[in-house]
C-alpha cells in the first residue's frame, strides 16, 4: 500500500517544518514526479481540467475574419474545429462525426463558402454550428432501408461548446455554468492582454513544435523565470535580459495565470557588459551577422521588452523584443506535447515594421536563439523522472507561498507554485482517487 505520505502527490511545508499531504494544498512546495507519468492522471486532467470549469485557448479571430472561416484546433486532446459562422458569429463543435466517430473536417484551416461541413466516411453533413442538416438515404430508396420517420437530424449534431472571445482571442469551454471568460481571466490578466491587443492584428504565420514531455512541464516552464538567465544562453551573451533590468510578475487571485514584464534597459545600452551580470554566456567566439536582430523598437507606450503571460491550462502570450504571438499548448498523451506558435503583428504595421518583426521571429518558436532550449528541458526532465513515482521536485526557490504581485523576477518559483495551487483545486479529490488505484 502506498504510504498516506504520498497520497496526493503534491506537498506544502507544515509548521513543524516537514512535508505533510493535503487533498488540495494552498501552499505546493514539491510534486511528486508520478504526476508527469501517470495515465490515470492525464486521464482525469481530460476530466476534470480540460472539460471540466476553465476556459480553452481556440485560437485568434484575426485567424477566421471571413464567413465561412475554420481553423482545426484541440481542447486538450479532444479535436475541435473554430469556425465564423455565415451570419459572423463564432462557433466551436468536436471534431468528431455524430455516426462513427470519424475526423469530419480534415484541413488545418480553410474556407467553407457553403458553410457546410461533410463526413468523407457517410456524408453526413453540419452546419457551421455543427448541427446535422444531411444524411444520404435517410428515407432509405423506394421504401427500403433507411433511418425511422422519427430520426431527428438536430438530436444528432457535432458536441458543441460554448465560445467566448477577449481582446480577439477566443476561447471554449465544455461546462455549462463556469463564470464568464472575463471573470474567469480576472482584472489584473485582462489589462496585459489589453497591452498587447491594443489595436487590430495580423497573422504572420505559424510553426508547431512537438515535445516528448508532459504538458505540465511545458506549463511549469513558461512560468518558471528562474531559468531565463541560466539556461537561455543566448540572453546574456548578446544582452536581451540582465538582472539589473526592471522586472516584476503578477498571478491572478487563484494561481491559475500569471504575467512577467521585464523593461528595457535603462540609459545608453551597452551589449558587451552584459556577460559581467551573468553566471553563464556562451563560450568562444559568438557574434551575430546581423544585429538587426537585437534592436528592440518600443511601439507599446511602455519600456516593457518582454512579456510572457501564462493563462491556464492552455496558452502562452508573449511579446518578447518585436515578436508578437500566442503558444497554444496541446495534450496529445502524457509524454506528448505540441506546442502551436501562431505569430501576429498589428494590421497597421508598415513594411518596415513587418519586415523587422518577421527577422526578430528567429528569437522565438521552436528553433529560436531563445526558445529553443524549452523543449530540450521538458524532454530532460520527462527522461529524468522515469520509475521516480514517490520521489518528488523541489519548488521552494523564493519561500513557500503564492504571491498576487512580486519584483524583481527570476529569483524565485512563485508562479510555479501559483500553477499548482490552481491546478489542484480542480484536480485534488481525482488524484487521490488515482493514488488508491496505483496502490
Amino acid at each position: 500500500m502506498r504510504s498516506a505520505r504520498i497520497w496526493t502527490g503534491i506537498y506544502r511545508r507544515s509548521t513543524m517544518n516537514a512535508m505533510a499531504p493535503v487533498g488540495a494544498p494552498s501552499l505546493p512546495t514539491a510534486v511528486d514526479y508520478r504526476v508527469y507519468h501517470d495515465t490515470q492522471i492525464f486521464a482525469a486532467e481530460q476530466r476534470n481540467i480540460f472539460k471540466g470549469r476553465t476556459w480553452c485557448y481556440l485560437g485568434l479571430e484575426a485567424e477566421i475574419p471571413n464567413a465561412g472561416d475554420f481553423r482545426a484546433t484541440h481542447l486538450g486532446e479532444t479535436p475541435v474545429v473554430l469556425v465564423r459562422g455565415q451570419e459572423g458569429k463564432l462557433h466551436a463543435w468536436v471534431n468528431r462525426c455524430a455516426h462513427k466517430g470519424a475526423t469530419v473536417c480534415r484541413s488545418l484551416r480553410g474556407n467553407q463558402a457553403d458553410g457546410a461541413f461533410v463526413c468523407v466516411y457517410h456524408q453526413w453533413a453540419y452546419d457551421s454550428e455543427g448541427t446535422l442538416v444531411g444524411v444520404p438515404f435517410r428515407r432509405g430508396m423506394k421504401g427500403v432501408g433507411g433511418y425511422e420517420k422519427d430520426f431527428d437530424l438536430a438530436s444528432h449534431s457535432l458536441e458543441k461548446l460554448r465560445v467566448e472571445s477577449y481582446k480577439g482571442m477566443v476561447f471554449g469551454t465544455f461546462s455549462a455554468d463556469i463564470e464568464s471568460l472575463d471573470d474567469f481571466l480576472g482584472p489584473v490578466m485582462r489589462k496585459y492582454i489589453d497591452r498587447v491587443f491594443q489595436r487590430p492584428i495580423k497573422v504572420l504565420g505559424y510553426s508547431r513544435q512537438y515535445m516528448a514531455g508532459n504538458w505540465k512541464l511545458y506549463s511549469e516552464n513558461s512560468r518558471d523565470s528562474y531559468h531565463g538567465g541560466l539556461l537561455h544562453l543566448f540572453y546574456p551573451t548578446f544582452g536581451i535580459y540582465r538582472q539589473s533590468q526592471d522586472s516584476a510578475g503578477e498571478l491572478a487571485e487563484q494561481g491559475f495565470h500569471n504575467v512577467f514584464t521585464v523593461s528595457k534597459p535603462k540609459g545608453d545600452i551597452d551589449y558587451g557588459s552584459f556577460g559581467d551580470e551573468a553566471n553563464r554566456e556562451m563560450q568562444g567566439s559568438a557574434k551575430l551577422q546581423d544585429e538587426r536582430l537585437l534592436q528592440f523598437r518600443p511601439e507599446i507606450e511602455d519600456d516593457v521588452g518582454l512579456h510572457i503571460q501564462s493563462l491556464f491550462p492552455s496558452v502562452v502570450l508573449q511579446q518578447i523584443q518585436n515578436t508578437l504571438a500566442t503558444r497554444q499548448i496541446v495534450t496529445h498523451g502524457v509524454d506528448k506535447t505540441e506546442l502551436v506558435w501562431t505569430y501576429f503583428g498589428y494590421a497597421d504595421d508598415d513594411e518596415e515594421t513587418t519586415r523587422h518583426r518577421l527577422r526578430n521571429l528567429n528569437l522565438v518558436g521552436p528553433s529560436g536563439l531563445i526558445s529553443m532550449e524549452d523543449g530540450e528541458a521538458v524532454e530532460l526532465c520527462q527522461q529524468g523522472t522515469v520509475g521516480a513515482e514517490g520521489k518528488h521536485s523541489f519548488i521552494e526557490m523564493g519561500g513557500d507561498d503564492v504571491r498576487g504581485y512580486y519584483a524583481p523576477m527570476g529569483m524565485d518559483e512563485n508562479a510555479v507554485r501559483g500553477f499548482w495551487k490552481g491546478y489542484l483545486s480542480l484536480m485534488g479529490d481525482a488524484l487521490a482517487v488515482s493514488a488508491e488505484a496505483s496502490a
